[in-house]
């Protein structure tokens, strides 16, 4: 007899306490091998691959795509010791493939509750797991214990917990069956529990997002009549405010005919003398909430915290970035490594912060200490279709230019493809931001917290300047250093960023240094 094991969402690091599931790597029905990925999950760090410390045959699935999962919650059942044959005496849905709708069940309906303490297994046998998942996570012996929860007594399922009660992934949070799908079986495995249904309408209304439903409500709008554009049919906001658009065009389009409106959609209020109602269509008004979660849930968590508890202040100059240019393209000559302008400003950093190692620190509020740190691991501003990134490069002082010209290129085309680990975006200690991009000169920037400093960088731009005692045009380029007023005083401050200028200025600055 098969044994059934739950893998839950394993704890990420980093204090990460939910993810959003972006893409299923696994069908239900499909043999998977310990350790494979089975799901691609967005963090409010990162894209992550989570891998399965079991093998065996996938039962059931717990989230829809787009689904917000917390730390904890069930991602797939995993029927541990079923043969692939056993796939054969499993339903099939109408396109010759396993019928994939108990695995989109409710994080608390799959087959894995059924199974008693008894039926699990040695917890030490070869159908423990991996014992290894990700940061923080494993499969021990305590993991692989379980409960016996009969049939359709799990959560869920008990008093008071019916259709739109219960758990995140219930009907009120998003009912993740669709219709006509039949649950995968296998030998030895319980079937998990259809899914519930719409009061009415023998059918479940394929609705994930709470706030769609609650458009609808407040609209008056029954969802049952809609027909989802998403994914297995999933009604989408679109969808949602597609249907207020039409319902709203109707009356309109009968006041341009000329026809009279009737009072659902006039003002009756103002009647002239004759009792002559003045016809006022009303405006079907909408508004945009965006969900602060994911990497922008985090990164405004992260500016508010920063605002918060750090006394920031800023200073800036102008400098003349001529001579700088003129080096970058000495170094780039045929057949040699290219060397960014970006890497360039990276050396000058490191240097400047070997000079001014106060700088390169972090306040530990609770032993009110400043905690000056002995390696540069170099954060930089990246912007990609998921909002703002911030990949560090370890052990900055240690590299050439080339390497980090190498290194940054190489974590901001990473960056833009959304595979960045967690260890190639935390634990930063200063961070170099290039505004310039963006055909700005000048910023006060939010610490990166709990970073002491950033400097920033604008656009470099053709401006008059004083050049040997005469006026010329120059490549001149602002510079903005903002720091932690609790880590040192303005002299400090200004003293780093005149030495950045400084090598800005006269790029064989650096050689003193060397």
């Amino acid at each position: 007899m098969a044994v059934v094991r739950e893998f839950t969402l394993p704890d990420l690091g980093e204090g990460l306490t939910e993810a959003t599931i972006v893409h299923w790597m696994v069908e239900v029905g499909e043999v998977v091998a310990i350790d494979q990925p089975v799901v691609e999950v967005e963090t409010a760090k990162a894209m992550v691959e989570v891998p399965c410390p079991y093998g065996g045959v996938v039962t059931a699935r717990f989230g829809k795509e787009g689904a917000e999962v917390p730390v904890g919650a069930p991602l797939v059942t995993v029927a541990v010791g079923a043969a692939p044959e056993d796939l054969a005496d499993a339903e099939v849905d109408g396109s010759g493939g396993v019928g994939r709708a108990g695995a989109e069940a409710g994080p608390h309906a799959g087959a894995a509750a059924a199974v008693g303490a008894d039926d699990a297994g040695d917890a030490d046998g070869p159908d423990a797991g991996s014992g290894n998942v990700l940061v923080g996570y494993g499969t021990s012996a305590s993991a692989a214990r379980r409960r016996r929860i009969r049939p359709g007594s799990g959560p869920g399922h008990g008093p008071g917990n019916g259709p739109g009660k219960g758990t995140p992934n219930g009907p009120e949070g998003g009912q993740a069956n669709g219709p006509g799908d039949a649950p995968a079986t296998v030998p030895g495995v319980p079937r998990p529990p259809e899914p519930a249904e719409s009061a009415g309408t023998g059918h479940a209304v394929a609705v994930i997002s709470p706030l769609v439903r609650r458009m609808a409500r407040e609209n008056g709008l029954d969802l049952r009549e809609l027909t989802g554009s998403g994914r297995d049919g999933l009604i989408l906001r679109t969808d949602v405010e597609r249907a207020l658009r039409e319902r709203g065009a109707a009356p309109a389009a009968a006041e341009q005919a000329g026809g009279a409106v009737g009072p659902a959609t006039a003002v009756g209020a103002g009647a002239g003398a004759g009792g002559t109602v003045p016809s006022v269509t009303a405006a079907v008004t909408e508004e945009e909430r965006i969900p602060l979660r994911g990497m922008r849930g985090a990164a405004a968590e992260k500016f508010t915290r920063s605002r918060r508890e750090i006394p920031d202040a800023t200073c800036w100059v102008d400098a003349d970035a001529t001579e700088l240019l003129a080096a970058r393209r000495a170094m780039n000559v045929p057949g040699a490594p290219k060397v960014s302008l970006f890497a360039l400003l990276a050396r000058i950093s490191t240097a400047a912060l070997a000079r001014f190692p106060e700088l390169n620190a972090t306040v530990d509020t609770e032993s009110q200490e400043i905690v000056r740190l002995p390696a540069v691991h170099l954060g930089f501003a990246a912007q990609t279709e998921r909002g703002l990134v911030v990949p560090v490069l370890r052990d900055a002082q240690a590299l050439t230019v080339e390497q980090l010209s190498a290194e940054i290129a190489r974590l901001t085309e990473t960056a833009r493809s959304g595979g960045l680990s967690l260890a190639e975006m935390t634990h930063g200690t200063f961070t170099l931001n290039n505004y310039g991009v963006f055909g700005v000169d000048g910023s006060t920037p939010i610490l990166n917290h709990p970073e002491a400093a950033m400097l920033g960088v604008g656009r470099i731009a053709a401006k008059p300047w004083v050049h040997n005692g005469e006026l010329a045009v120059r490549q001149v380029v602002q510079l903005s250093f903002t720091f932690d007023h609790r880590v040192c005083d303005g002299g400090t401050a200004g003293g780093f960023l005149r030495y950045v200028a400084d090598c800005v200025e006269q790029p064989a600055v650096l050689l003193r240094g060397l």
